[in-house]
């Protein structure tokens, strides 16, 4: 039977459609570079599938990708037990599918080597408890939380994060539950928009020893209240990129630019962008994240399904190649698999 569970969605990226995404196909390039996918999610609610068999058929469009990280989307969330230990059930889910791709039927790829869950930080000093249910849950894989503060007054922007609290990574519950995550030799996925990127420097100079990874770029915007400023946008941004860069326990993701958010209508063309077009989109902004935090410090990312609203799989590795071709091979190597595995404390193979 199909999942009955509800629609959840941010409204900040186009619905996947394989039939579209079909009409370009492209040679990969150099398809033996080993990549480790360190953010991606898995959801099946209101008539939106992106299971192991979506992922595994992606990651067979030709690109070596060794690895991956599950990342925090409100997945299978218990529905019943107390409010704040329902998210222990997105771990045991995601451990789950690590334990079917470990099998080997689902190719060579360790799926969700890596776990990053949820839980609510504004618990304050109750957040341990549940952080350690879920490194119970996660036998070995569970790695960090997201606990995401994207917040913006333009409700055409914010979407779903609309009704989110404003300025929640500077209320004192919430440092108090980001305290619980250093002891427990945790990371902390930091998704927001480009304007709050100050309260995230603002945290990880108060927490210099809790490693932060900053998520697509540093969300910058381009839709709602702030199209048509891309010129003036990208230099507020590309400055709070550089500051936040000087927080030696920050790392930054490569991706999240094929959603709706940086303004591009790459969804609404007859045809889907070419592994140049997206290169040539995305450039200025990877570019500007990897001289600002060096590539041992940066890591390219899917952000699948979300980013397939405007990509598929074999043209976002294609793009992302493009752009790191003037990189060392130690560089391209940090960027793809190293810094992601660092990172994350992955075991692959």
């Amino acid at each position: 039977m199909a999942s009955n569970a509800p629609v959840s969605k941010s409204g900040l990226y186009a619905d996947p459609r394989e039939d579209w995404l079909a009409l370009r196909k492209e040679e990969v390039l150099d398809p033996q570079r080993p990549i480790v996918d360190p953010h991606h999610h898995l959801w099946d609610r209101g008539g939106q599938r992106y299971m192991i068999e979506e992922m595994a058929a992606d990651i067979a469009s030709g690109h070596n990708v060794i690895a991956t990280v599950y990342v925090d989307c409100r997945s299978m969330y218990r529905t019943g037990g107390p409010e704040a230990f329902r998210p222990v059930g997105e771990v045991e889910f995601a451990n789950g599918v690590a334990a079917m791709s470990a099998s080997g039927g689902y190719g060579s790829a360790a799926i969700c080597a890596g776990i990053v869950s949820h839980v609510n930080l504004l618990l304050g000093e109750g957040a341990r408890p549940v952080l350690e249910a879920e490194i119970v849950a996660g036998n070995g894989r569970f790695r960090g939380i997201r606990h995401s503060s994207a917040w913006d007054a333009d409700a055409n922007v914010a979407g779903m994060y609309a009704t989110r609290p404003k300025g929640l990574l500077l209320d004192s519950n919430f440092r108090k539950g980001f305290a619980c995550l250093a002891p427990l030799d945790l990371s902390f996925d930091a998704w927001l928009f480009h304007p709050q990127i100050g309260e995230l420097t603002d945290l990880a100079r108060a927490f210099p020893d809790t490693k932060i990874v900053l998520d697509h770029c540093g969300g910058p915007i381009g839709i709602g209240s702030y199209a048509n400023r891309r010129e003036e946008i990208f230099a507020g941004w590309k400055a709070s990129i550089r500051e936040i860069a000087k927080c030696p326990n920050v790392v930054i993701k490569l991706g999240g630019l094929a959603m709706r958010l940086l303004g591009y209508d790459f969804h609404e063309r007859p045809t889907p962008p070419s592994s140049e077009e997206a290169a040539a989109a995305w450039r200025p902004y990877i570019e500007t994240c990897i001289e600002a935090f060096g590539p041992e410090r940066c890591m390219f990312e899917s952000n699948f399904p979300p980013d397939k609203g405007q990509c598929s799989y074999q043209v976002i590795f294609n793009a992302f190649k493009r752009i790191a071709a003037q990189y060392s091979e130690p560089e391209k190597t940090a960027l793809f698999s190293k810094t992601a595995t660092d990172f994350y404390r992955l075991k692959p193979g």
